[in-house]
């Protein structure tokens, strides 16, 4: 702005006073871009008519650069076909600047002067920015999908919670309902035999806080979509891409299937990251010969997976006996292969 200012000041013309009077309305144009949404149909078109003035009578190619950064940034959240307008008439103003120029000094954009690396900016700057611009908006939505996914797990908590409290509870609830209604009838009929009702309901109940404390331990376990979500985004830093095959039908799984899994997840893909050197991994659950079954595969260097000093695998290997499961390690052409398994009969016993 500067630059442009003191070519036409002190003003001796009217072709200065009009060009200074065109720089004021392009100030008032920038201000009104930013500030005035719902006028932008009109002040965009406006604000790229004035600096292509300057580019095109002016010979002053460097004041387009500022509608080249801004209105393509803001367009960036707009259709791509509305970028592309612009875009069109952007580089229009340049090429018939440049033109104009050449008429005049043919020489001007000779290699010698340095004017034709002094172009290389504008001709850049809208695509940067469109570029940068482009590339905010995704990042915000992917925290956006972040927080949805967050509320869709909380939601999924809570209706595991229903469903395993209606499950668990419901019929014992009921059952002492109606134990208590009979042993009233029976204080009337029959005393002698309420002391037997109520030694049935009071078993009844301790059996009903036992699955209460049970329920409570479990809640305090992770789900296999908590995992997910948390192991994700540390693979993302770590630039591992995370596919999964199945998790819809995981998610449905028992709780205690799920927070043994989740637990042995989270120690596998944790290693994937330290010490796989891995682009990928793929987490397939599924539910083979009356079990429950999770495959993770990565595409690393493989190799040893036992190191001195660590416990990893062991660790793993130990949670899923205490679960009756297995723990298998595969044999890939590529990477490491990690085969957890569960019977569907233990879990039930």
């Amino acid at each position: 702005m500067p630059y442009s200012v003191a070519l036409y000041v002190p003003a001796k013309t009217v072709a200065d006073w009009f060009w200074l009077s065109l720089l004021a309305a392009f100030l008032v144009l920038y201000v009104l871009v930013v500030e005035k949404a719902s006028w932008r149909p009109v002040t965009i078109p406006l604000e790229l008519v004035v600096t292509g003035l300057f580019a095109t009578l002016g010979e002053n190619l460097y004041l387009i650069i500022f509608p080249g950064w801004q209105v393509s940034f803001i367009l960036a959240r707009q259709p791509k076909k509305v970028f592309y307008w612009f875009l069109t008439g952007y580089y229009a103003f340049i090429i018939a600047g440049i033109w104009h120029a050449a008429q005049i000094a043919p020489d001007v954009f000779g290699w010698h002067n340095g004017q034709v690396m002094g172009l290389i900016f504008p001709m850049i700057s809208p695509l940067l920015s469109y570029t940068f611009s482009r590339s905010i908006v995704r990042q915000r939505q992917l925290r956006q999908t972040n927080r949805r996914l967050q509320t869709i797990v909380q939601r999924d908590e809570r209706e595991r919670i229903a469903r395993d409290l209606h499950d668990t509870l419901g019929q014992s609830f009921s059952m002492i309902t109606l134990k208590t209604e009979l042993a009233k009838k029976l204080l009337v009929k029959a005393p002698d035999k309420v002391a037997a009702e109520l030694d049935d309901i009071e078993q009844t109940s301790r059996q009903n806080l036992q699955m209460v404390r049970s329920i409570v331990n479990d809640l305090h376990q992770r789900s296999l979509s908590e995992v997910l979500l948390a192991q994700n985004r540390n693979l993302l830093a770590a630039n591992v891409w995370l596919a999964t095959t199945g998790e819809q039908l995981a998610i449905q799984w028992p709780t205690t299937i799920q927070g043994v899994f989740a637990a042995t997840m989270a120690e596998a893909l944790t290693n994937v990251i330290r010490h796989a050197h891995a682009h990928q991994v793929e987490v397939t659950f599924s539910e083979p010969d009356q079990g429950y079954q999770v495959v993770i595969q990565d595409d690393g260097r493989g190799g040893p997976l036992t190191r001195d000093g660590a416990n990893g695998i062991t660790g793993m290997q130990a949670r899923m006996l205490e679960a009756h499961g297995t723990f298998t390690i595969g044999t890939p052409s590529r990477g490491t292969q990690l085969i957890l398994t569960i019977p569907k009969e233990m879990t039930k016993a």
